[in-house]
């Protein structure tokens, strides 16, 4: 949703088709792009297609929990959050919203899927993005791995990934990173984090939403309340924000330039499941 956001407001998704191709793997997956409507609102659509070898048990871009583990012991899009935007050192702003993901909770225990989170940060160092990507998509990654750490007990250096490592999540936050860059974004000013509410079934049970690494990504980033039954911000949704927003709270005084509408999977009777992005100068 971040991505749909970011090319509806104007960012160019063959230049950022072909920059995603310097991290090796684009035998992995194929990406596209198209218009939906959402309760009325247009909106762009971003899927990752995992190629056939690669889905064991993937939705195309359904995003599944990121699970860590060690190396025997496996522990463990709507993206629902804003994004204020700026533009050659002018502040921009952001957007609300109340957004859902559909999320697959299966995973593939082929050791082909288990990337590491050294693995992903040696992929991501030698594609030769410039500083500022190569900085956020690091960062997006090590705010993630800590959380699974945190939670499961484990170092950074020993956790691996099965969701967050699979194909479509090193797209996602690489994407966004690639995406903030080209469209000179310097600041960000995001919404509460409608997180959703009830409960959630992944492979060690039932958990209230949101999720305990969504959480542990969360610290210190204001959660909004909302009434939506079911989980809004995925770990790595969550990620995206806490580390790409400067601040949180209402959206700044700001002269509006560009907006952008990036649409979920799932359908809401009463509202709009997109993800808005606001750019303009303070």
């Amino acid at each position: 949703m971040v991505i749909g956001a970011l090319l509806d407001a104007g960012a160019d998704f063959a230049q950022m088709e072909e920059a995603l191709k310097k991290l090796n793997m684009e035998g992995e997956y194929t990406l596209s792009k198209k218009t939906v409507n959402k309760n009325g609102i247009t909106a762009v659509k971003f899927d990752v297609g995992l190629n056939q070898e690669e889905k064991n048990g993937h939705h195309d871009h359904g995003h599944s929990h990121s699970h860590a583990h060690d190396h025997h012991d496996h522990g463990h899009h709507d993206h629902s959050h804003s994004h204020s935007h700026s533009h050659d050192d002018h502040d921009h702003s952001h957007s609300h919203s109340h957004d859902d993901h559909d999320h697959s909770h299966s995973h593939s225990h082929d050791h082909h899927h288990h990337r590491a989170y050294k693995q992903i940060a040696e992929m991501i160092e030698a594609a030769g993005f410039n500083k500022a990507v190569t900085d956020t998509a690091l960062s997006i990654f090590k705010k993630t791995g800590e959380a699974e750490g945190k939670i499961h007990g484990l170092p950074l250096e020993r956790v691996h990934f099965h969701e967050v490592g699979a194909v479509d999540s090193i797209i996602d936050i690489v994407g966004t990173a690639i995406l903030m860059d080209q469209l000179g974004i310097t600041k960000v000013y995001c919404s509460p984090i409608p997180t959703g509410s009830g409960h959630i079934h992944i492979d060690h049970g039932t958990y209230p939403v949101p999720a305990p690494a969504t959480l542990e990504i969360l610290k210190g980033v204001p959660i909004a309340r909302t009434s939506v039954k079911g989980e809004l911000t995925t770990p790595t949704g969550a990620a995206i924000a806490a580390v790409l927003a400067d601040s949180f709270g209402t959206m700044p005084s700001m002269t509006v330039e560009k907006i952008g509408y990036g649409a979920g999977m799932k359908t809401f009777k009463d509202r709009p499941n997109v993800l808005r992005v606001v750019i303009g100068k303070e």
